[in-house]
């Protein structure tokens, strides 16, 4: 690993463990890692050894590794082990959809609550779409060395993975009518979920964290969760189904981060109460950027991780932080001499102090 990628970890790193002020991170990604992109698809569903998969991850690597010496911007590379969403709803029993261009998605395996209760939670070892991960994940390492990162794969929360599994319309109404059924199925989504962030962090402790949007995270930090069904429903129904997820798996490992695409600011007063809460991915729904300064703009509030955002809305956030708050901007972008220019613009304002 080359002095500049050690020096972006120790950017980053500080940027995380909120360390003394040093600025914010600028880190440009190449395309090209998407399921979309992936040559013989989504490699957790088909029945090809993994061993197919495993040049195009190692490729990958090594374009990001070409594009941060060239760039010079703050990423460090890693090897991203990238799948659908529907990983652990597969491992349920649910069907899984593949279409042509998208990434393969999960079908729901029950529609009612006597079907819920009867599901039980798998054996990770005995689920395909998860002991494979494990296997891709072991030769790419073995591939890359065990000092160079790589990353795990899509993370839903144990009750965005739930809205997989039973029916998203009868779901909601049991949320309802029949809470407990809901509760026991999160609570076995969560025990699968759990199970296998503690495997893979023990078997990859080199394994960076943040599976949304395309950045490097320092590995000890805790996992980084995907929570995109809040925004369907009430903050009350959020602390009762989701929140004390997120709160366990922060206490079990130490801190939590997020990602979050949905309509969901109603629930950000209630991921304040996520203990060491330390990073956060906003995808703009309805209300865009802005708001996240409504809620998280403090010295304790989690970094702000951001991908395809416009540089105004870039500029406007740096401007309107308080002191204290800390930024990481992703682009995804192929072409080296775009990537340079975008890095300059954004330093020419923002400079390390490191």
């Amino acid at each position: 690993m080359s002095a500049m990628v050690e020096k972006n970890k120790n950017y980053l790193h500080n940027i995380y463990s909120k360390g003394p002020y040093q600025g914010h991170a600028f880190c440009c990604s190449p395309k090209g890692v998407s399921v979309v992109d992936c040559p013989g698809g989504d490699f957790t569903i088909s029945k090809a050894p993994v061993d197919h998969w495993v040049n195009w991850v190692v490729d990958h690597y090594k374009r990001m590794v070409k594009m941060v010496e060239a760039v010079g911007d703050d990423s460090v590379p890693y090897g991203r082990i990238n799948t659908g969403t529907h990983i652990f709803a597969a491992a349920f029993g649910c069907p899984v959809k593949t279409i042509p261009d998208d990434a393969p998605f999960a079908l729901p395996a029950v529609s009612n609550r006597a079907e819920a209760e009867a599901l039980e939670e798998p054996d990770l070892w005995k689920s395909p779409t998860l002991y494979r991960i494990f296997e891709l994940a072991e030769k790419i390492t073995r591939e890359l060395g065990p000092d160079v990162h790589i990353t795990g794969p899509d993370m839903q929360s144990g009750f965005d993975i739930a809205a997989q599994i039973w029916n998203k319309e009868d779901l909601f109404c049991a949320m309802l009518t029949n809470p407990e059924a809901v509760e026991n199925l999160t609570r076995k989504a969560s025990a699968l979920f759990k199970k296998f962030l503690t495997e893979y962090r023990r078997e990859f402790p080199q394994a960076c964290p943040c599976h949304c949007p395309e950045v490097w995270t320092p590995p000890e930090m805790g996992p980084w969760v995907s929570n995109d069904e809040c925004g369907a429903f009430s903050t009350d129904n959020f602390e009762r189904y989701c929140l004390p997820e997120l709160i366990d798996l922060s206490e079990s490992f130490g801190s939590l981060g997020m990602h979050c695409c949905a309509d969901a600011e109603h629930q950000f007063d209630s991921f304040k109460k996520i203990p060491a809460f330390y990073g956060f991915n906003r995808v703009a729904a309805r209300q865009g950027y802005q708001s996240l300064l409504e809620y998280f703009n403090n010295e304790n509030s989690p970094v702000h991780v951001l991908a395809w955002i416009e540089e105004k809305d870039i500029t406007s956030l740096i401007q309107q932080a308080v002191p204290g708050v800390r930024f990481v901007f992703n682009l995804i972008e192929d072409e080296v001499e775009t990537a340079k220019s975008w890095y300059n613009r954004m330093r020419e304002n923002n400079p390390r102090t490191d």
